[in-house]
């Protein structure tokens, strides 16, 4: 799904306004009334109370509208100021005025007010409607009352656009922010309702058409979009295929004290169809990978005293290379002189799609021109927060997208930020924000899992803007599917793979 920018919602309104001729008043009445529809369905159709905490700007002229619809469909409803009357936009002036007019009134906040209190712990939703995308400073005074007392009622909140307290384009919590149950945007989704702490924010989100032109919407250019299950197709297998069109895939990995992570890559490789998996793992452990692997195909490797790759390996793993089409490097190496020596300088002689995951990240470590030598080449980097920093990416700001996409296109690379919210950065400055996954996944192995299923969907001939997103949905989604049948504690790296083959069925071509 597209995902628009602040400033890009805002100047299709205003063409849409001032040179479309549409009122103003008319986009903030759907707005309001898919506010309000997402207020009636939470509460089952039933009237009861309901509180709308409404700022001064036009989010909160949605909020009032809103308020005004509840009441008209019979609920009890009380509408809020949270902030000075005087600063009231035009157009949310005009809808108090209609909220007047049907009976109800746009009372001022006074949170110490103990009957105020009580009613609002009596509602069965409250809606949120202070600040809509403009904010960009730490929320403050009665705005930042109002955002606790939602907080901590224990009442299902609506936020009308963006709930209050995030920052649309980078998901960061500025101060504190509302927590939606539902929130309500419109036209198009923000990236703040997907990274950072404001993905967690945002409940279930309702994406809301309210009368933009469609011109208008397309008309934009929109360089980051979410992945979304309905995107997900995999192409049908040719009745006549043999295991060779289907990638020869390489997986450099493992040490001693570290025999899983090769493993667990390996067979999401093939549990996401690859064709042939070849294994590398230094001789000491390559006795357990082989009783593990029996679909793929280990071998031994030069090594050190202490179980890792000596200098030596490289030559043997290039000559393996020379027969596969896709390499992963990475999982279980271990960090040490010669594993960083033999990492870089296969970086630096070979041609083909790399991913680089875990200790093949931190290979590069001070040595970030490795990377910057195979710009026009696939390299596909998947760290999690702290391997990104070790690398020189600066999330310091808290705007975990812009770090992934500048760095993405800084250093020519396919970048994988993984956390709530994996960003897959591409080095033309486009994104794919994933929507799957759950903190069940929080364990170790899980990387390797996926960094085996990108490796796998390379190798069988997707374009690399195809197959990343779609290895990092499917992964979440097997996530989910195994926190849905045996809890988030109990599930494993294992079981993700185990329900792989049930989630790509799902998503085949038809």
């Amino acid at each position: 799904m597209r995902i628009a920018t602040a400033e890009q919602s805002r100047e299709m309104d205003r063409i849409a306004i001032k040179e479309r001729g549409i009122p103003s008043l008319d986009l903030m009445e759907r707005a309001a009334a898919a506010v309000a529809d997402a207020v009636m369905a939470l509460m089952k159709d039933t009237p009861g109370r309901v509180i709308c905490f409404c700022g001064p700007g036009n989010n909160g002229g949605d909020g009032v509208a809103c308020a005004r619809l509840l009441l008209e469909a019979g609920f009890q409803v009380r509408c809020v100021l949270v902030g000075a009357h005087e600063r009231m936009t035009p157009d949310t002036r005009a809808m108090e005025a209609r909220l007047a007019t049907a009976g109800g009134r746009l009372e001022p906040f006074q949170p110490d007010d103990a009957a105020f209190a009580a009613w609002c712990l009596g509602c069965g939703a409250m809606v949120d409607a202070i600040f809509g995308t403009g904010l960009h400073r730490p929320v403050e005074g009665d705005a930042l009352t109002a955002i606790h007392m939602m907080n901590t009622c224990e009442i299902p909140v609506v936020s009308a656009d963006l709930p209050s307290g995030v920052e649309a384009d980078t998901g960061r919590v500025l101060g504190a922010a509302a927590e939606a149950a539902v929130t309500v945007t419109f036209t198009l989704p923000k990236a703040g309702h997907f990274v950072g702490k404001g993905g967690l924010c945002t409940g279930r989100l309702v994406v809301a058409d309210i009368g933009i032109p469609s011109d208008l919407v397309d008309g934009e250019d929109y360089p980051v979009q979410s992945v979304e299950g309905a995107e997900i197709r995999l192409p049908l297998r040719p009745r006549d295929a043999h295991k060779g069109e289907f990638g020869k895939c390489y997986i450099l990995g493992g040490s001693v004290g570290y025999t899983g992570a090769p493993v667990l890559a390996a067979q999401g490789a093939v549990r996401s169809g690859a064709g042939l998996v070849t294994v590398g793992v230094p001789a000491p452990v390559w006795p357990i990978a082989a009783a593990k692997l029996t679909e793929a195909m280990p071998y031994p490797l030069p090594a050190g005293k202490e179980g890792q790759l000596s200098l030596d390996a490289g030559e043997a793993v290039h000559s393996r290379l020379a027969g596969c089409g896709v390499c992963l490097i990475g999982p279980g190496l271990g960090r040490g002189n010669s594993v960083s020596a033999v990492v870089r300088h296969l970086l630096r002689e070979i041609h083909l799609p790399v991913v680089l995951d875990a200790d093949g990240i931190n290979a590069l470590e001070g040595h970030i021109d490795v990377l910057d030598e195979r710009k026009g080449l696939h390299t596909i980097l998947t760290p999690h927060d702290g391997e990104f920093a070790r690398l020189g990416g600066d999330l310091s700001g808290g705007d975990r997208l812009g770090a992934a996409r500048a760095f993405a296109m800084e250093h020519g690379c396919c970048l994988v930020l993984k956390g709530h919210g994996t960003i897959t950065a591409f080095p033309d400055g486009t994104a794919y924000l994933n929507t799957t996954g759950n903190p069940g996944m929080a364990k170790g192995g899980s990387g390797d899992v996926l960094a085996g299923m990108i490796l796998s969907l390379l190798g069988q001939g997707l374009p690399a803007r195809q197959a990343v997103p779609t290895a990092v949905w499917l992964h979440g989604a097997a996530g989910d599917l195994c926190a849905a049948e045996i809890g988030e504690y109990g599930m494993t790296p294992s079981d993700l793979v185990s329900a792989l083959p049930r989630v790509i069925r799902a998503h085949m071509e038809k």
